[in-house]
Parts: structure tokens; C-alpha cells; sequence
């Protein structure tokens, strides 16, 4: 039967490229294997945002500047948000945040997952907060903000090459959240919220943290591919494996095994852990090719993610809110795109429940 639905529509996007056969993402133009070459994350907000926001003379001294005047939301936090968890907690300064369609708006909303993040999981361990330095660098500001000293250069580019490369995926489940409430002409704070609760979820943003549960119950590479058959014998998803685009590797997890690389050259990776990852990681795609050879399923993001953040210092239960900090870049230019020349998004439903029932 026919739902009179057939022809599929397309939302059109200025902004990212998933190309799931080959392999590639690229953004407004520039394949993610450039733009981590050399970019900040700064640099990839100005290729986000042109066209779309007033673009500030300085993007580094003006987010820097957006830091500094979120941080004081901070100062709401109470034994009941704190008792939340780093997400949740996040999600409710974010609310605080003015609801605005205009630059202003939008560097705050990118400022705020670095500052709220970095200050609660300090509050949840009973230090005192710092304050936010307008003068570094984004990736370098939040991991002063999170452990109290400067960080080594390695760990800032790493930070930074984690934050481009999930800046934007193209209309993944959380950016079409924030573009369905940009469509009805609400602020970015709105969109940026909703897309939030979407992150969240364990099928979304809230997957890297399960990686290192698989690490740490594998213990060491010679044990990998028995435990690893013994999971998928119980029925087992292997964490950090498959994606719902790709047929191939996933072009961001090269990406950030350079960055864990770089991690492994300042020495903030015990070089048993980066063995165990990688042996890890051969197990696995052996295993599923063999196993499963009628599925694609090669290393996602989600693997080196993992891997990175816990190398950072950031605990698992926050890797959402991290993740949030990259994304909320492509996020507010959806937002923006669709709000400036889309439509309300209003998707036609199927009805297929029963008919002529009387009521009682």
C-alpha cells in the first residue's frame, strides 16, 4: 500500500558533507584531513559561522571575551544541580544563557560548554572554581579551567584537533533537533538546549564512555580477542565500531588517533594503555570481519574519543558534555541557516492505526 510519501526531500546545507561510501567529511568545503592539518577550533567557528553571524575582528579574543561573561553563571550551581549529572548540569546553565539570534548569543553559547563543564566537574570534587583567561586559546583555556595549571602544547592540540573534528557531522539526530527549533523562529539558546537533550542519549553523544569499560575489562592485548569473541557470542555490541553513514573507516577516528599520538609524546598516555587501545582495535576488526562480513563495521569516532578525553582528564561520565563543546559550533549554524532561508520543518505523518472505531 501506498503511503503517498515516495519522493523523499533533502535538506540543502551550505555546512558539512558525510560521504559514508568513501569515507570523507568535509566543511564548507575543506576535507576534515586539511582542516586538522593546521586549524583551531576558533578557525573552523569563523568557516561555520560566514554568512550566517557578524563575524567578530578577532574570533579568538571575542570567545575569549564570551568566557569571561558566562563564567559567572556559575555562581548558580546548588547542592540540587550539582547532585545532576555533568550533562544535565550543563543543559541547565546553558538555559540560562539569553535567548538570541545574533553574534553575541552565539559565542556565549559556544563558551558555555567549556566553562560550565570545566567548573562543575571542579565543584563536584570540591575545588574551587577558575576563572576563565580571555587572552588563550579555546582548547587551552578549558583545560586551565578544568585542573588549575597549564596544560603542555600537546595536550592543547589535542584538545583542539578533538573540538574540529566533531564540529560538525551534517544532519545527524542532535543538529536536526536545533534546526527543527530554529525553523519555528526561537532563539539559539532554544536550539542549542534541544540539541543538547538529544546529545545525550546513549545512541548519540552519550557512546565513547562504554569504550573504556571494554578496555578496562579486556586488561591486556593478548586477552582481546577471546574476550572480544565472547561478547559478541553473548549478543554484544562492540563498543567504538560501525556507524550509521559510513561503510568504511570513519575518517574522524584517524583524525584523532593523531591526536592521541600526540598525547603519547607529551606522555599523558601510559604507553600500556595506547598498546592495549590498539591492540584492541586489530582484535576487533578481525573478529567482526570474520564474524559478521555481511555488515560494515569499522573504528568510529567513538574508539580514540575515548581514549583522548581520559588522557585529558576528563571523566567518562562528561565525555557528552565534551563532545557538546565541538558541536555547539555546527549546532548554532544550522541553527542559523535554517532560520535565515528554511522553512518551519513540519514532516508529514503516516497514519496506521485502526479506522472507523466508535467511540464509547
Amino acid at each position: 500500500m501506498s503511503s503517498g510519501l515516495e519522493d523523499v526531500v533533502a535538506a540543502e546545507t551550505v555546512l558539512s558533507d558525510v560521504d559514508g561510501k568513501n569515507g570523507r567529511l568535509i566543511v564548507r568545503g575543506v576535507s576534515l584531513d586539511e582542516l586538522v592539518k593546521s586549524s583551531r577550533y576558533e578557525d573552523v567557528l569563523e568557516l561555520l559561522f560566514d554568512g550566517f553571524l557578524d563575524m567578530p575582528a578577532n574570533m579568538r579574543a571575542a570567545l575569549g571575551a564570551a568566557r569571561v561573561e558566562v563564567f559567572h553563571h556559575l555562581q548558580a550551581v546548588d547542592a540540587d544541580l550539582l547532585a545532576l549529572s555533568p550533562v544535565d548540569g550543563l543543559r541547565a546553565l546553558l538555559a540560562r544563557l539569553p535567548d538570541g539570534d545574533d553574534t553575541d548569543a552565539a559565542l556565549k553559547l559556544v563558551a558555555g560548554p567549556g566553562v560550565f563543564t570545566a567548573g562543575l566537574l571542579r565543584l563536584r570534587a570540591g575545588e574551587a572554581l577558575v576563572p576563565p583567561n580571555a587572552a588563550l586559546s579555546h582548547a587551552e583555556d578549558i583545560l586551565t579551567m578544568l585542573h588549575g595549571t597549564a596544560p603542555v602544547a600537546q595536550q592543547v592540540a589535542a584538545l583542539d584537533r578533538y573540538l574540529v573534528t566533531v564540529a560538525d557531522h551534517g544532519l545527524n539526530a542532535s543538529t536536526f533537533v536545533a534546526r527543527v527549533v530554529a525553523s519555528t523562529q526561537s532563539g539559539l539558546t532554544s536550539s542549542v538546549v534541544a540539541a543538547l537533550g538529544a546529545l545525550k542519549g546513549p545512541l548519540h553523544g552519550g557512546a565513547p564512555g562504554p569504550v573504556l569499560d571494554m578496555l578496562d575489562g579486556v586488561g591486556t592485548p593478548d586477552n582481546a580477542t577471546a574476550w572480544l569473541d565472547d561478547a559478541l557470542a553473548r549478543g554484544e555490541r562492540l563498543m567504538g565500531f560501525g556507524h550509521r553513514v559510513y561503510r568504511v573507516r570513519d575518517p574522524r577516528a584517524d583524525a584523532l588517533k593523531g591526536a592521541v599520538r600526540l598525547l603519547a609524546v607529551s606522555g599523558a598516555i601510559d604507553p600500556a594503555r595506547l598498546a592495549l587501545a590498539e591492540g584492541i582495535e586489530a582484535a576487533a576488526l578481525d573478529l567482526l570481519k570474520r564474524k559478521k562480513p555481511d555488515r560494515a563495521l569499522d573504528t568510529n569516532v567513538e574508539f580514540y574519543t575515548a581514549l583522548l578525553l581520559e588522557a585529558l582528564g576528563f571523566p567518562r561520565e562528561a565525555f557528552t558534555c565534551v563532545f557538546a563543546m565541538g558541536r555547539v559550533g555546527g549546532w548554532i549554524a544550522h541553527a542559523r541557516e535554517q532560520a535565515i532561508g528554511g522553512r518551519l520543518i513540519r514532516p508529514q505523518s503516516v497514519y496506521v492505526g485502526p479506522v472507523g472505531r466508535v467511540a464509547a
